[in-house]
């Protein structure tokens, strides 16, 4: 089989698992962590990163950091990955579902404006796929109703927006590298504090509600307890993975922009015969090439082509089942409108393999798509 996902190795991920062993550094905050840390902060152009062990860990954190609670709403999309309403409802606030808009399957600004109540308090935008949202229309509308605005990075580390880098655009960024994303430590992720107001409270909360980072500084002589907090920090041990992953993280995105480009060019006939459409990039924005996926006529046409492709060894697979209509999405949240953008996109989403070193497979997946939309159509 084709898998969907192959991680992409560098040549020091063992070199520094074992530094970070021998030298009895695995427990946090040590020098990969730093460096770690620094190499986002570079890229992002933020003075405030902290490593967390995944993204979810990110939002629930970033959830805490801007106290939301009982009778606090936040606009998020239907389209995205559980973690995202998990890290509201744990809070006690609740998720309120908007319509994604149908060329990047983004947030819909329009949408989101039209869902405020007096209890909203945030919005929390997801770039789907690495293609970052409308963050110049959300941080308007944010601004206009005094709310933070958190974004959902996870698929997004080296996606810019008008280039300003993904992550960085809202007051909190969240990336995430889970074993399925470009850049890649098993489980793990970052927070990325931009609004300086937050600052201080995202650092105490990060090291289990204590002030032991300006303990560490020399700033206080003790540290003790001020807010709540958990354990939030990764070990050494996957810092260092991390580390040799970052290293490499431009070299990885150009290579899976090179396959992306491949299959948009490849498919064009498809999206020509109307027998599905491409992938949208908007004006302004630079993705990352971590999902290329078509949108099929309908779900029946999706869900054949899955299963032709599997019978040919290509594991394809359709994305996010919609929230806001599943058993939790009903208990805990609410959906503002119908979401008739976010159900019809759902349904008909396919996403195929992309990885680094794939160039022989993916002649073979773009064959057998073509074949199954067009010639035996």
């Amino acid at each position: 089989m084709i898998p969907f996902n192959r991680p992409t190795f560098a040549s020091n991920e063992t070199a520094y698992l074992l530094h970070a062993l021998e030298q009895g550094v695995s427990s946090t905050g040590e020098k990969f962590s730093l460096r770690c840390r620094r190499w986002l902060s570079n890229e992002c152009g933020a003075e405030h990163v902290h490593l967390v062990q995944s993204a979810t860990v990110g939002l629930e954190l970033a959830a805490l950091i801007c106290d939301l609670g009982p009778g606090d709403e936040v606009i998020l999309p239907s389209f995205t990955f559980v973690g995202c309403a998990n890290s509201v409802a744990l809070r006690g606030a609740t998720p309120v579902f908007a319509d994604i808009e149908p060329e990047a399957l983004n947030l819909d600004p329009a949408a989101v404006e039209a869902a405020i109540t007096a209890r909203t308090r945030a919005i929390l935008a997801v770039h789907y796929g690495g293609v970052p949202c409308d963050m110049n229309a959300l941080r308007a509308i944010a601004d206009r109703h005094g709310l933070f605005l958190i974004e959902d990075a996870a698929q997004a580390l080296l996606s810019r927006y008008h280039g300003r880098a993904a992550g960085s655009l809202g007051d909190i960024g969240v990336f995430s590298f889970h074993h399925t994303k470009n850049v890649t430590c098993g489980e793990g992720g970052a927070i990325i504090v931009n609004a300086p107001r937050l600052a201080d409270r995202a650092e105490i909360l990060h090291q289990h509600g204590t002030d032991l980072a300006s303990f560490q500084r020399q700033q206080v002589d003790r540290y003790t307890w001020l807010d709540l907090g958990s354990s939030y920090v990764p070990s050494e041990i996957t810092a260092a993975v991390l580390l040799a992953q970052l290293e490499q993280a431009h070299q990885v995105t150009l290579q899976r922009q090179a396959i992306w480009d491949k299959y948009q060019i490849a498919f064009a006939d498809i999206e020509s015969s109307g027998r599905a459409r491409r992938p949208m990039t908007p004006l302004n924005v630079t993705h990352n090439g971590h999902i290329y996926y078509l949108l099929a006529e309908t779900q029946d046409t999706r869900d054949a082509l899955i299963r032709d492709l599997r019978t040919q060894g290509i594991t394809a697979a359709f994305h996010y089942v919609p929230l806001h209509n599943s058993p939790g999405g009903l208990r805990y949240g609410r959906a503002h409108g119908t979401l008739q953008v976010t159900e019809s996109m759902a349904s008909r989403i396919v996403r195929l393999p992309i990885w680094p070193g794939m160039a022989s497979d993916q002649d073979r997946i773009i064959t057998a798509v073509t074949d199954a939309l067009i010639y035996q159509s």
